[in-house]
């Protein structure tokens, strides 16, 4: 077999092997990239770019269904499945350029085409060639999880890597998973006209704040989405052409049945061909075991994104890029803050998070301070006749920011100015003083900010020192 010798190799071209890749090699490392798929991985594949681009034709879908309250001529759109898919392959075509074989060859990289696995704890062989390498990187990403349901597996049925290639659109699409993914897609499918059936064993969106939660499921809701929440599915067969879920909830056993099953249950961390025995690097099931500097049980192996299986984020897999270069090539000490991960799902309304929400904040820090500011107070949501949700944000009793739940619509863009200040350190009265142009979603931040001071500003004491002061004008 050929070798090469590298002073780094990244197994898997998703958004964090590429973030490594990249910055190495402009820095002047040695690197050699392994991705068996496709370039981009899971992100500008499957999930974040094809997901992002269909629920945009779901919103403008959605919008000329009602526009009629706006005065313009509204009524029920004629859904073009296959221009529909022109526009989610245009939109994954756009940006593969930026994450493709030819431009990492051009910042210097060696690409291999190949699946890798491990032979040693300094070396792999991937395409017939054996890479030793004086650091790694796994970088492999996630997979759909399938459940163990029983039927499932004689049965055909979606997930978020397959539902983009549908060549007409569900009749009745049923959703097993009420995460991020699924409660995404069941929400874009019922705005292309699809009648939508959730079924989750827990509660939808269980990771977020409740209150911020009850919001979107009062929209789905009101879209015609049907919720099975604290339901099990026991068994799937097929049924005609479709198929049928049995499902045991609070009311019994009852049974369900659509034109399309997605499987929206989470995913896996994508490690089972790699043989990290042979590199002594420790795993599980849920993903390598890392210490905060995202380095192994081999010194020599770092891993980052999905592959350590914590926070399974586009975003943050580049957030770990940044903690790897910095171990890697520099041996600085850098580690990973978990507390200050953003995230956003992309429902209507959106729903963001960063930091500790007020169940975890109480946990933590005891006696905390909630404050609040409802979009239905905000005259650019009046305007835009799209109100509902609000701005949360959790402060100790001297105004340290603690974290910072936004539902409501944009408030993936209105979360950032939350994490920016958490991770600077900022205290509450900076948000206060900001100034927000008018009229924008961004005064429902400053505020909720400036609600922490209500009390004394406007209290008995300050009225008496006015009064006193005034008495000398």
């Amino acid at each position: 077999m050929d070798e090469i010798s590298c002073d780094l190799c990244i197994i898997g071209a998703g958004s964090g092997g590429l973030s490594v890749a990249a910055g190495a090699a402009q820095m002047g490392a040695r690197v050699v990239l392994v991705e068996k798929g496709r370039m981009g991985g899971d992100c500008l594949n499957t999930g974040c770019v094809p997901s992002k681009a269909l629920i945009k034709a779901a919103r403008i879908a959605e919008s000329v269904r009602h526009a009629a309250r706006f005065g313009v001529n509204g009524h029920e759109p004629a859904i073009d499945l296959e221009a529909l898919r022109g526009h989610v392959a245009g939109a994954i075509a756009s940006i593969a350029p930026h994450d493709s074989v030819e431009r990492f060859e051009g910042l210097g990289c060696t690409v291999i085409k190949a699946e890798a696995r491990f032979l040693g704890p300094d070396r792999i062989e991937a395409g017939g060639r054996v890479v030793r390498a004086k650091r790694f990187v796994v970088a492999t990403g996630s997979r759909p999880a399938v459940p163990k349901i029983p039927g499932l597996a004689d049965l055909p049925f979606l997930t978020n890597e397959s539902v983009f290639d549908l060549r007409s659109l569900p009749r009745h699409l049923l959703v097993v998973g009420g995460g991020p993914i699924g409660i995404e897609l069941a929400q874009a499918f019922r705005h292309l006209g699809s009648e939508v059936t959730v079924i989750e064993a827990a509660t939808i969106l269980a990771k977020d704040d409740p209150e911020l939660v009850e919001v979107v499921r009062g929209r789905l809701l009101a879209d015609g989405i049907d919720l099975r929440e604290g339901a099990k599915v026991l068994a799937a067969t097929r049924a005609g052409n479709g198929v049928a879920l049995t499902l045991a909830g609070a009311a019994g056993e009852t049974r369900i049945e659509g034109s399309d099953l997605l499987v929206a249950a989470g995913r896996t961390p994508d490690l089972g061909q790699l043989g990290l025995e042979a590199a002594g690097v420790d795993w599980t099931q849920k993903g390598v075991q890392v210490d905060a500097r995202l380095r192994t049980s081999n010194r020599r192996v770092f891993a980052v994104g999905d592959a350590v299986g914590d926070r399974q984020f586009t975003h943050w897999a580049g957030y770990h890029a940044g903690v790897v270069l910095k171990n890697a090539l520099f041996r600085l000490p850098a580690k990973v803050d978990v507390g200050l991960c953003p995230w956003v799902t992309y429902t209507a309304p959106e729903l963001a998070q960063v930091g500790l929400a007020e169940a975890e904040a109480r946990k933590v820090h005891g006696e905390v301070q909630v404050l609040r500011a409802r979009f239905a107070d905000n005259d650019r949501a009046r305007t835009e006749a799209d109100a509902g949700g609000l701005v949360k944000a959790v402060v100790t009793k001297r105004g340290r920011i603690l974290g910072c739940g936004i539902v409501g619509a944009e408030a993936g863009e209105l979360i950032q100015v939350w994490e920016l200040a958490i991770r600077k350190r900022l205290r509450i009265g900076a948000l206060a003083e900001m100034v927000a142009p008018y009229p924008t979603r961004g005064e429902a931040s400053k505020r909720a900010a400036g609600s922490f001071y209500t009390p004394a500003i406007f209290g008995a004491r300050t009225k008496r020192i006015v009064r006193f002061l005034m008495r000398f004008a």
